[in-house]
């Protein structure tokens, strides 16, 4: 599915997913082990893949990226691990392996997500002090870190789960659906592209023009998600299939129907290939990529 591209800047995420976890004392070695088994069962590594991509876009090696990419991970698996539980959308399968608290009970599980969240803010700003010397590009990486801080929080993704709980069992409108994601799911991608763009010195049309992308493309993948929920071969989706009507939530299909929702992901994943077409070969990763997401709905 994923192009060179992709795969080499996933390759690099891979290998260096645990740099940037802490020592932790061997009395808490239930934490660590909770922590690593979550971010190493396998993913698309999605989110941190843009961040680099955007960073090497607006001209910089994705290397100097690398810590804020790893955090984003940190972020969204912290994110997976708490909405996995039985008080949230209580899945036992995640990236089609046991999810954390059935291995490590809910508990530890609740601590692990902790872990990695502040993990990913210690791996910030353990690469800001090595730029005091440049003001300009520490500011730079004050703002990636702000980028991902907001998207990640509550004017972000944890808004967008507190409107998706409230919103189980209820009729939801298309703005407010469309609200629930562009926090719950959008607001993490928006927030890599941003993060890495800012690390990567970007112009102010360019910064603009990603984030119209990754908003487009935050709500096309979640379309998607929501399309294979209803149809998708669970050892493919990773995870258990139909459990949103089971939980009644508002979805693209319930809210629009499912051949509109088919209709509004094709109409968003054209908008955000066509906000990058000026840039020709230089966007090739970021409309490729946008095609791909659309198509593993058939």
């Amino acid at each position: 599915m994923y192009n060179d591209e992709y795969l080499r800047l996933k390759a690099t995420i891979d290998d260096h997913l645990l740099d940037f976890l802490p020592e932790i004392d061997n009395k808490s070695n239930t934490l660590s082990e909770a922590m690593r088994y979550s971010l190493t069962v396998g993913g698309k590594r999605l989110r941190p893949v843009l961040l680099m991509a955007s960073c090497e876009f607006c001209g910089k090696d994705s290397k100097l990226a690398l810590p804020y990419a790893c955090a984003i991970e940190y972020i969204h698996t912290y994110s997976l691990i708490h909405d996995d539980l039985p008080a949230m959308d209580d899945d036992d399968l995640r990236r089609g392996q046991e999810s954390n608290h059935k291995v490590f009970g809910e508990a530890t599980a609740i601590l692990a997500g902790d872990g990695l969240l502040s993990t990913a803010f210690e791996a910030m700003m353990k690469d800001m002090l090595l730029y005091f010397d440049d003001p300009q590009k520490l500011k730079c990486r004050i703002q990636a870190a702000y980028e991902i801080a907001k998207g990640s929080g509550c004017r972000g993704m944890v808004a967008g789960q507190m409107a998706d709980i409230e919103s189980e069992g209820r009729q939801c409108s298309r703005e407010y659906l469309d609200y629930i994601h562009l926090n719950k799911t959008a607001s993490l991608l928006v927030a890599a592209v941003r993060a890495g763009a800012f690390i990567g010195c970007a112009d102010k049309q360019k910064l603009t023009d990603l984030t119209v992308y990754a908003e487009c493309l935050g709500l096309a993948y979640q379309i998607a998600d929501d399309l294979l929920d209803l149809d998708g071969q669970e050892a493919i989706v990773g995870k258990k299939t139909g459990k949103d009507a089971g939980h009644r939530k508002c979805t693209f299909p319930s809210v629009y129907g499912e051949e509109q929702a088919r209709d509004r992901l094709h109409e968003l994943t054209d908008k955000a290939m066509e906000v990058l077409a000026p840039y020709y070969d230089e966007a090739e990763f970021f409309v490729h990529l946008a095609e791909e997401l659309a198509v593993r709905v058939k």
